[in-house]
């Protein structure tokens, strides 16, 4: 046997062996539970948009698909591991933008491209967010916070839930366009910071509204703002942030991805999934009672949309000088 048909023996089977994989995965897909890797911890919003997403997945795919709560690190430890994940269907990320778009720019090494690493599956929806306070805090509205803020600098705290995440990269916005200053108190989890500010052991916090809504509606927490750029379904009542700084606004996505190198067919079969559901009453009223709405979309504009984010959001880390230290 010549050096050329050795050489070329192992990577002909490796093709063949590639392909074999590739179809056992297609054939019949799922044939087993799927995992939904959530790299946030339970309470928050990404934490809630793939709870209401496992349920009408199970139900379109006859597979029990269950989320795994897996935080750290601004959701950049459970991303990469992700990443790595075998490549079949069965270990997918449901994920928000702070983790897949502004982690990479708030750490050196985040573990992950999120280009390179990722196969974009389908837009799952956006969350509603909003700037709340304990009760007790003087001001009521954006306006009054920044006067307040503006005669004390640094002296006012925010809660978020821990470095690098969008609440924390919100306040860090809302400081550089009020031209104050507030000191930032990480927590693990937006739970955890919310239950705090409720208490009163913090004053001020952003969240997203599937951690909060039961906190405003009980009256444990008051609103001062929403962050979003339009106000929300949830709050109608609710004045904007940008409604007082003119030009700011943020909507907040989450989203499915699969490792890269998941057989097209699979992709498929989650992307029509994911759609079905997205169209149902059910799941369409379950996101409205957390302050969320469907995001439906394309693999192509998901993609799109994390390659526009990524440069925006490096941006907006250089400029507010947000740190993960």
């Amino acid at each position: 046997m010549s050096v050329q048909a050795f050489t070329r023996r192992p990577l002909l089977l490796a093709a063949l062996g590639a392909a074999a994989f590739g179809a056992r995965a297609q054939g019949g897909y799922p044939t087993k539970p799927i995992t939904l890797v959530v790299p946030q911890a339970a309470g928050g919003a990404n934490d809630a948009i793939a709870r209401v997403l496992a349920q009408r997945l199970s139900e379109q795919l006859g597979q029990s698909v269950v989320v795994d709560n897996r935080p750290g690190a601004g959701g950049t430890l459970a991303t990469a591991a992700t990443a790595r994940a075998r490549p079949d269907g069965y270990t997918l990320l449901v994920t928000a933008d702070s983790a897949h778009v502004i982690g990479p720019a708030l750490y050196k090494s985040p573990g992950f491209d999120p280009v390179k690493d990722f196969t974009p599956v389908a837009p799952v929806a956006t969350a509603g967010y909003t700037l709340v306070a304990n009760p007790s805090f003087p001001a009521g509205n954006v306006a009054e916070l920044v006067a307040l803020a503006k005669a004390a600098p640094g002296q006012y705290s925010y809660a978020s839930a821990g470095n690098g995440t969008l609440n924390h990269l919100i306040g860090e916005m809302l400081q550089k366009a009020a031209g104050i200053r507030l000191q930032h108190v990480p927590y693990k989890g937006s739970a955890a910071a919310a239950a705090d500010v409720a208490g009163g052991q913090v004053p001020l916090s952003v969240q997203s509204l599937p951690s909060v809504i039961g906190l405003i509606r009980t009256g444990k927490l008051k609103v001062l703002g929403v962050v979003n750029a339009q106000r929300v379904a949830a709050l109608p009542d609710v004045p904007t942030i940008g409604e007082t700084l003119k030009g700011f606004g943020q909507a907040p996505w989450y989203a499915m991805f699969a490792p890269a190198g998941t057989p097209p067919a699979v992709v498929a079969r989650l992307q029509a999934a994911v759609a079905s559901a997205l169209d149902q009453k059910e799941t369409v009223d379950r996101l409205a009672g957390v302050g969320c709405e469907p995001f439906k979309g394309t693999a192509d504009q998901l993609a799109a949309l994390v390659k526009t984010d990524l440069p925006k959001w490096a941006r907006v880390v250089r400029e507010t000088g947000a740190q993960v230290d």
